[in-house]
């Protein structure tokens, strides 16, 4: 062993003197993530191991069956003349906490649990250089670490229903999981969009229910079989990994339906939808058929998987087929229940005790909370805090993952890391409960297939890993984000196609001195980054392309509607998706506009100029560009600088069922000479899309609406009626709905000059 290891630099740098085939040894790394408790390093710079990529185990006797898989995890490669490793078992640790001590002998981890040991090498791979997965020979810093987590579930929430992700690319997973001392892969197997999981008493789930036809035509869709999901529960094991799988009910499940049309209260035939949203056919309460085909599906699913708990989701489902169903009203009557809600609160009181009788625990969004918990269910809190803090005031545990800091679909335009290192999972008021088990950072896939997943994980991911192991009174942002800058390095060596941990482009729009055009400039907010800025204007006949020269050195003017595109690299490696900003260079920018509406402090658009400031809304209605206003209409009316023609006048609403946003009833373009007689009639909405005020199988998008003009003008306005409280079929049935409007954009032929 002494041939290998090497006690200072200094004697690393005589070596290297006397033997031009040694190596220059890499710099020890001490940006460790997440932050561990306690650090003692020795404060000497030559107290470091010289480590030349070989390891020498001692392992205590009663972990000896994972040394093959501790083995894989650390690199380098085991030699019985490698670096000591000794890895001990020691009574009075915390369930997963560890000690790890570098002395001038080797490596010394000691834990009273594999996961804690396990936990231990993790932390010795992240005191190697960032680098240290490719080349050594490595350094290691002398001295001394004590660890555990804050909290016992750290987790992620993998939807492979929306899209299918390939058995190896969860493999994947759940190594970044592990690297990162997450321990729940909360594993999204059934959804309206898709089942993922091999049953084998009901087969149709997986040749019917596991594909659906996209809108173009394509197929899209797989699914895992059971032999698939033992190694994948087998692979995670090794990692001390946890995989909770979630089945979805009473709603989300239109792709079983699809394949088993009794399972709904119609019994229609449905196709496996390809659309997002909440969907009204969902599994019939009253139907004892529907409770025999959920048990046997459990029952195959607690056979796969060894985990405490399993989650049967509960959240969106519509009660709007219940209210319908004569088997569901019989079912409300024979149950002593009074209305639909109490109905879901038996539906999954009923699946709860099933789950009790095979030892398991059950795990539900907090719309479980509806009605009465059932005994023993943890709430998953994902509308706020509230739900959380409910759980524990009726005495059961809770996992927070509110959208505000954990939903790692939403753009980081809305949740940055530091906002996701922000997060508190303990609310005021119960720290030290014990009843706040942890929480997740939550991946929906509908616009995230496989491809774009780690942009969205990564690195916001690595800030939640800290939240949930280190101590509240450790977390500093400042630190986090110098040990992050390091962690790129890491990340790079994994393959982490990682996205931005901000947004790294600002953009201004400002008035030009030109009619019809704006002022743009776009601002590096992130170091090192560089790229190509393209602007694609679209035009009656064809798209223009252009593009822009120094785009980050100076402003540019613009005109007509399009979108600018900006392909960013940062330190020369391009990073995710390009960032685009839809703009409208017209007449009525920057104009004197009045608002004959209070727009939402949530959704101000620019506020009082937005509606006329050329920043067009994208399809992400949280953008900034989009002004809304709930249970009220909207208005705008806009002064040119004089009288000119006017060829046409266009608006764009957001639509989006489950957020409770729809487009209005009717709408009415004017325009005037003199600002007090206006022409211009009112559309209502089945003229202008054909369809009645509330579509249900509209869910999401951008809806544009332009009409001609062809006369001249110096006012224009334009006003959008809010369609009313949320239709009967929908889940907030009665409440207020809202109206989001992102430009007032009047087409002149000057803006083209």
């Amino acid at each position: 062993m002494r041939d290998f290891l090497m006690r200072t630099v200094f004697f690393a740098a005589v070596a290297a003197a006397t033997s031009c085939s040694v190596p220059k040894v890499q710099p020890i790394s001490r940006a460790i993530i997440p932050e561990p408790r306690s650090i003692a390093w020795s404060g000497q710079e030559e107290s470091q191991l010289i480590w030349q990529g070989a390891w020498m185990w001692s392992i205590d006797e009663l972990w000896s069956i994972h040394q093959s898989a501790w083995d894989d995890w650390l690199p380098g490669d085991s030699d019985d003349r490698g670096l000591a490793i000794s890895v001990q078992h020691a009574a009075g640790y915390d369930p997963e906490g560890y000690s790890l001590e570098v002395n001038a002998d080797g490596v010394i981890i000691k834990a009273t649990t594999a996961a804690g040991a396990f936990h231990g090498l993790t932390t010795l791979r992240w005191m190697l250089p960032p680098d240290s997965e490719n080349f050594g020979p490595w350094s290691l810093p002398m001295g001394s670490i004590s660890d555990s987590p804050r909290f016992e579930h750290r987790g992620l929430l993998l939807d492979c229903c929306r899209h299918f992700m390939e058995p190896d690319y969860v493999k994947r997973t759940i190594d970044l999981l592990a690297l990162h001392k997450m321990n729940i892969l909360h594993w999204h197997l059934s959804e309206d969009q898709g089942w993922r999981i091999e049953i084998r008493a009901y087969p149709e789930l997986t040749s019917t229910g596991a594909w659906r036809t996209e809108a173009d035509g394509s197929r899209h869709g797989g699914f895992y079989t059971q032999e698939q999901i033992k190694d994948i529960v087998a692979y995670a094991a090794d990692r001390h990994v946890t995989i909770i799988p979630e089945i979805e009910l009473p709603g989300h499940s239109r792709a079983a339906i699809a394949a088993y049309p009794w399972l709904s209260c119609t019994g229609d035939s449905l196709e496996v939808p390809h659309d997002w949203g909440v969907f009204k056919d969902i599994y019939c309460a009253g139907e004892d058929s529907t409770f025999r085909f959920l048990e046997q599906v459990l029952l195959e699913v607690v056979e796969l998987f060894p985990s405490e708990y399993i989650h049967i989701g509960g959240d969106e489902a519509p009660k709007v087929r219940w209210e319908s169903c004569s088997k569901c009203q019989r079912r409300i009557q024979t149950e002593g229940l009074h209305d639909e809600h109490e109905l879901q609160s038996w539906f999954i009181s009923k699946i709860g005790a099933f789950l009790a009788k095979h030892d398991r625990k059950l795990i539900g969004w907090d719309e479980i909370l509806e009605g009465g918990l059932p005994e023993g269910a943890t709430v998953q809190s994902w509308r706020g805090m509230q739900g959380g803090r409910d759980a524990v005031a009726m005495g059961h545990n809770a996992i927070m993952s509110p959208t505000s800091h954990c939903y790692f679909d939403y753009p980081v335009e809305s949740i940055d890391l530091e906002l996701v290192y922000s997060f508190e999972p303990e609310p005021d008021g119960l720290e030290g409960s014990g009843r706040i088990l942890g929480g997740e950072c939550n991946m929906w896939t509908e616009r995230a297939p496989q491809d774009r997943v780690d942009s969205k994980v990564f690195p916001r991911m690595v800030a939640m890993s800290e939240v949930l192991w280190s101590s509240k009174s450790q977390r500093n942002w400042g630190d986090f984000r110098e040990r992050m800058e390091q962690h790129y390095t890491r990340l790079d060596a994994w393959n982490v196609d990682y996205g931005w941990e901000a947004i790294p482009v600002g953009i201004a729009c400002t008035p030009s001195a030109t009619p019809g055009k704006i002022n743009v400039q776009l601002a590096q907010v992130i170091a090192g980054i560089d790229g190509e800025v393209k602007w694609v204007r679209h035009g009656i006949e064809q798209d223009a392309e252009q593009i822009l020269d120094r785009p980050f050195e100076q402003s540019f003017e613009l005109a007509g509607e399009g979108e600018l595109t900006v392909d960013l690299r940062r330190n020369g490696i391009a990073i995710g998706q390009p960032w685009r900003f839809p703009l409208a260079g017209h007449a009525g920018v920057f104009k004197p506009l009045e608002l004959g509406h209070e727009w939402s402090t949530n959704y101000p658009g620019g506020g009082q100029q937005g509606l006329a400031d050329g920043r067009l809304g994208s399809s992400d209605f949280r953008d900034g560009c989009w002004q809304a206003t709930q249970g009220k209409d909207m208005s705008v009316s806009i002064a040119l600088d004089a009288v000119q023609q006017v060829d046409s006048l266009s608006v764009q609403f957001y639509l989006y069922q489950d957020a409770w946003i729809f487009v209005p009833d009717s709408v009415c373009f004017q325009w005037s000479l003199d600002g007090q007689n206006w022409q211009g009639n009112w559309v209502f909405q089945t003229n202008w899309r054909g369809v009645e005020a509330f579509e249900s199988e509209d869910t999401q998008g951008v809806v544009r609406l332009a009409v001609p003009i062809h006369e001249r003008a110096k006012f224009v306005r334009f006003t959008a009626l809010n369609p009313g409280p949320c239709p009967d079929w929908h889940d907030a049935s009665g409440l207020d709905s809202w109206l989001f409007l992102d430009e007032l954009v009047v087409h002149s032929p000057v803006q083209y000059e």
